[in-house]
């Protein structure tokens, strides 16, 4: 503790004064040892005096306590520069002693012993805190204060808290997501609550407990599997063993649309687990700490697993592809489902279903241009499975906001939600409101805090809130409120030491369990293939060095393995230029694997750019021909097809170029580059009229594409040979042009003697 803290009784005092014992009975203050004389500053004090104002940041008028939480922090900003020492005191109610306590520093942590007084005098009612700043040396004086009320609850928290506690910029958590921590602990604990899993080599993001906390739910990003989910049984010492891993993914796979499985719940009696499938999901990095990531789905139904058949289905009711419905949330009985809903939309400017992380330009009309996307809560009997009519919850929709993360609490009597402008996580609007379960008015709870309520859990018995807000830090911290029979909350109390600094603490959790009920996670499906996602989701986020230590740890775990070799040969040949390096475990990859297509095209494209074209055919040609269908979120399939033209084309080989360039055109159909190099297989070939149609229209597509010298120079041969010696030196000039835009001399002479030669010099 970092302050100087002491406590007096107006009963007596002892205090120890240099090296001469001295008693000192000055009825009524308890004496923790000090050189403050108290009963000299407390004459010094004058109540009617006009002091300047302290500002009290922790804890707000008004706060309640749990019984059972450990001593809290009380923090005050000071402007009075001769302040040196605050006074504390606490001034109970039916004429019990008042506590006082010096501090050195604007903030204090009462010791527990004091802070047990504390809660034991203000049980059921409330006790006023006045904090006094003063200066001692010599006379001592008074110059500032402030005062506030809190009180102690009869109910106690009497669970714990899972919680995820992660570095931010969000960016860098995506790409290494072994700094993720999950903690697990009580409001009684004095010290920071034990980290009990850590180092998780894959993205971890929602989880959820079963009622009784028997079963932990949590999503995984277990073996480049978005849609995995694992669930298990709590214990002191657990295990995330891949045994317990189902994969939302499976559900209508025959449906080929992704199923990213975010946002699930774990039913109450623990039999079913409930989700968002063949979603989509606006989910964007943002420059900043505080609010750095914009996420929200956009597309998604709801599907359940049932623990017990193993079977995957969808909710009827909550199901209909129109709309997007997300965030579903069991009421206490597991008889009905409430969710989060919208029209589904369509990002414009990104096709690639199997992207995640998007960029900024992929969502530009929510990201840039703040497009509104706002959420209803519906509720849907759930009705073992077969679901039934939806309906929008009064105080919860069609009210202009947007509304989610609802939460039931364990009587069934209400439901708490969050309510902003627009979208969903990270909103800086966010505010908790509460209604009752079958609907009504909507109250906003006075616990919020000016600067994001989100994230919010019941305690089991019902009568406390935690919830995250950034009102004190950019880095996300824990609050608690109390709850009373009528829905009404407290200002709310600060978990000041859930959270270790620059570390924000978000989704927690209430589970009913003892907070040494869960001392350590370990997960058991760390292996190569999740190193290797690792690599690659720090890959997609441009860490590439990350990528690569993510990759050769793989290989270092397995030698084998294909996907590891396959990228990292990919990244040190184009982007360390590692030429030798890359190449070696390139081949490596087609060793392993003779029929991968990515591997084929990366090494087909490393050879071709080291001009042995004739050796990069063939891989180039494998790539298309062993390509499954559905990646051309990673590999274009017409960009592949151009290229295996180009080197057709430098190889001396028109008619094949033709073919494959045409296939390539097929699927993308106004491709500049592609019909640029078409117009030269075609001059090749001697179709020069083509050749020249092509060209015209590539160049109306995009005039920079036109940058070869050579196209315009065969144009010129093929025309001179037909007689059409006009065109010929159009096209000649054109390629003079380019070249000595290029400073290419040696074409530049060449092109110069044959112009001369035209025009009979």
């Amino acid at each position: 503790m970092d302050t100087h803290s002491k406590v007096y009784s107006w009963k007596y005092r002892a205090m120890l004064l240099l090296p001469i014992a001295i008693v000192l009975v000055l009825g009524g203050i308890y004496l923790f040892k000090s050189p403050v004389d108290i009963e000299a500053l407390l004459d010094s004090y004058d109540a009617t005096a006009d002091y300047e104002n302290i500002q009290i940041k922790h804890p707000f008028d008004g706060a309640v306590f749990p019984r059972d939480i450990a001593p809290p922090l009380f923090e005050w900003s000071e402007t009075n520069s001769a302040v040196s020492k605050w006074l504390i005191t606490f001034q109970f109610q039916d004429d019990a002693q008042p506590l006082h306590f010096v501090s050195e520093k604007p903030r204090w942590i009462p010791s527990l012993e004091g802070w047990n007084t504390i809660k034991q005098q203000s049980l059921g009612k409330s006790a006023q805190v006045r904090i006094l700043g003063f200066h001692d040396s010599g006379k001592p004086r008074f110059y500032s204060r402030s005062r506030i009320r809190i009180s102690t609850s009869q109910d106690e928290v009497d669970a714990s808290i899972f919680y995820r506690e992660v570095n931010l910029p969000f960016i860098d958590a995506v790409k290494d997501p072994t700094r993720i921590r999950w903690r697990f602990g009580g409001v009684e604990d004095t010290a920071t609550p034990r980290v009990v899993l850590k180092n998780l080599p894959v993205c971890g993001n929602c989880h959820s407990f079963s009622r009784d906390g028997g079963l932990l739910g949590m999503d995984v990003d277990y073996a480049n599997n978005k849609g995995s989910y694992v669930v298990t049984r709590t214990a002191k010492e657990m295990t995330l063993a891949t045994s317990d891993i189902l994969s939302w993914s499976e559900f209508r796979e025959e449906d080929e649309k992704p199923t990213f499985g975010l946002l699930s719940s774990v039913s109450p009696s623990g039999r079913y687990v409930i989700s968002t499938v063949k979603d989509r999901s606006v989910f964007v990095p943002k420059p900043g700490l505080e609010f750095s990531q914009l996420f929200f789905p956009i597309q998604g139904i709801l599907a359940f697993y049932d623990r017990q058949t193993k079977t995957f289905s969808s909710l009827p009711g909550a199901d209909n592809p129109e709309y997007v419905q997300s965030n579903p949330t069991w009421s206490p009985d597991g008889d009905y489902v409430v969710f989060a809903r919208s029209k589904a939309y369509e990002l414009k400017n990104n096709s690639d279903q199997y992207k995640i992380l998007l960029s900024p330009e992929d969502c530009a009309e929510f990201s840039k241009k703040g497009k509104p996307f706002k959420f209803d809560l519906y509720r849907v009997p759930f009705n073992n499975g077969e679901g039934g009519t939806p309906e929008p919850i009064e105080g919860a929709s069609n009210n202009g906001k947007s509304n989610f993360f609802p939460k039931y609490s364990p009587d069934g009597r209400w439901i708490i939600f969050c309510r902003a402008e627009n979208y969903m996580l990270l909103q800086p609007d966010s505010e908790l409101f509460i209604i009752p379960a079958e609907g009504g008015t909507a109250q906003k709870l006075d616990c919020n805090l000016p600067l994001m309520n989100s994230w919010h859990s019941w305690s089991p018995n019902g009568h406390w809130l935690v919830f995250s807000s950034k009102t004190f830090s950019p880095f996300t911290q824990l609050f608690l409120t109390h709850i009373d029979e009528n829905g009404a909350s407290s200002p709310p109390v600060w978990l000041w030491n859930f959270t270790e600094t620059n570390r924000a603490a978000n989704i927690p959790e209430f589970a009913n369990l003892e907070p040494d009920a869960i001392v350590k996670i370990r997960e058991e499906f760390l292996d190569d293939y999740s190193l290797a996602c690792a690599g690659f989701t720090a890959e997609q986020s441009d860490d590439i060095d990350l990528a690569i230590k993510k990759y050769l740890q793989a290989i270092e775990m397995n030698p084998n393995c294909v996907q590891a070799h396959q990228r990292l040969g990919t990244l040190l040949f184009n982007q360390k230029q590692q030429f030798a390096e890359g190449l070696k475990h390139m081949r490596i990859t087609l060793q392993l694997d003779p029929k991968n297509a990515f591997g084929h095209y990366n090494l087909g494209m490393a050879l071709f750019y080291q001009d042995k074209i004739k050796e990069a055919i063939p891989h180039l040609s494998k790539a298309v021909e062993f390509m499954p269908e559905g990646f051309a979120s990673f590999y274009d399939p017409a960009q592949m097809r151009f290229q295996l033209g180009r080197a057709y084309l430098l190889n001396g080989n028109p008619d094949q170029a033709i073919d494959f360039l045409n296939e390539a055109l097929s699927i993308d159909t106004n491709a500049p580059k592609i019909i640029y190099v078409l117009s030269m297989a075609l001059a090749a070939k001697g179709n020069i009229d083509s050749a020249e149609q092509n060209y015209q229209k590539a160049v109306r597509l995009n005039a920079g594409v036109d940058t070869s010298p050579e196209l315009h120079d065969l144009m010129a041969s093929k025309y001179a040979e037909s007689g059409r010696i006009n065109d010929a030196l159009r096209h000649l000039q054109q390629a003079l042009e380019l070249a000595r835009a290029q400073n290419r001399n040696d074409l530049v002479s060449e092109l110069e003697n044959k112009l001369r030669a035209i025009h009979g010099e």
